[in-house]
């Protein structure tokens, strides 16, 4: 994962505002016109969290392609001419406006009627104040690793909140219901039991995390606000800095004194990137490593197969790290 520069607030917009103006609808990624391959509806969704919530709704109706290959890290994704000729020919297009650049620009070239910005179907929030001091660092330096990079510096990882992802999930499966109006009960359906999952998820973390030791951990990917929002945690972040490089002197020092002073055990780090980072805070901090996945991308690496256990994987970890009772 690299160092990200902010991206200018009116450069998405106007892409979003395009996508938004460009109407037609074709088939599936795989298909040609009418309906999608198979008979199936054509979704092609931006990245992990939105596939998944295609494919636990829509199930044998849809056909699932997604522009982000496992082992690639999604904020960095660059499309090829030819994934944006296969985003024009999908059904439904499935994203999250602001999280990927790339993403923004080729759905607003991509003509598609059906396009469902995940981050309209649920309220996002500006993390990076109180505790998360590595996003404000950051950004004073000028350059972020852009973590709060949406409209109005609102931080887009809302699929880590469950609660959140519930009220997108209710929102894919009412636009599968518009555009494959004939398997409406099924969509309705599948969403119900989905939504029901991920309440029942939530009440997981909130009975897991009721009692611990500590409230904060420290992790290389700033990507944890809305689960730190949602449990009561505190988010220190360290953020600015490319996961493979040492955090600077000053940031170091910092979360050493944080480390003390909250009791932090755990520095965490993600799939998708070196562990060198927490790595060295740990060994200068006399502190542990674990993985703490931001779930933007399922690998043979990741702590699970599904978005499920690997949450559950999340919440084992943090357990441990803040000394749940």
């Amino acid at each position: 994962m690299n160092v990200r520069r902010l991206i200018p607030t009116a450069a998405l917009a106007g892409a979003v505002a395009l996508g938004a103006t460009a109407l037609t609808a074709c088939s599936g990624a795989a298909a040609g016109t009418g309906g999608g391959k198979d008979g199936k509806v054509g979704v092609t969704a931006s990245f992990y969290p939105m596939a998944f919530l295609a494919e636990q709704i829509g199930k044998d109706h849809v056909k699932v392609d997604s522009l982000t290959k496992p082992g690639v890290e999604p904020h960095d994704l660059e499309i090829t001419p030819k994934q944006t000729g296969q985003l024009g020919e999908a059904d439904v297009v499935l994203y999250l406006k602001s999280l990927q650049p790339a993403v923004d620009k080729a759905v607003a070239q991509s003509g598609v009627k059906n396009i469902v910005d995940a981050a309209t179907l649920t309220e996002l929030e500006v993390h990076g104040a109180g505790h998360d001091h590595g996003v404000e660092e950051a950004h004073a330096e000028g350059e972020g690793h852009d973590h709060s990079h949406g409209e109005g510096g609102k931080d887009p990882h809302v699929w880590l909140d469950p609660v959140k992802y519930a009220e997108i999930a209710k929102g894919v499966g009412a636009a599968l219901e518009k555009a494959d109006p004939d398997h409406a009960a099924d969509y309705k359906k599948n969403t119900d039991e989905l939504v029901g999952k991920l309440t029942a998820l939530d009440t997981e973390f909130k009975d897991g995390l009721k009692n611990t030791a500590s409230r904060t951990f420290i992790t290389t990917h700033s990507a944890f606000g809305y689960l730190a929002e949602r449990y009561g945690l505190d988010q220190e972040g360290i953020s600015g800095v490319d996961p493979e490089s040492e955090p600077s002197p000053a940031r170091m020092k910092d979360l050493q004194a944080v480390a003390k002073k909250d009791n932090v055990t755990t520095v965490f780090f993600e799939t998708l990137a070196s562990d060198k980072t927490a790595k060295t805070l740990a060994t200068d901090t006399g502190l542990t490593t674990d993985v703490l996945d931001p779930l933007e991308g399922i690998t043979g690496t990741s702590q699970g197969a599904d978005y499920f256990e690997v949450m559950r994987s999340n919440l084992k970890n943090l357990q441990k790290a803040l000394g749940a009772k």
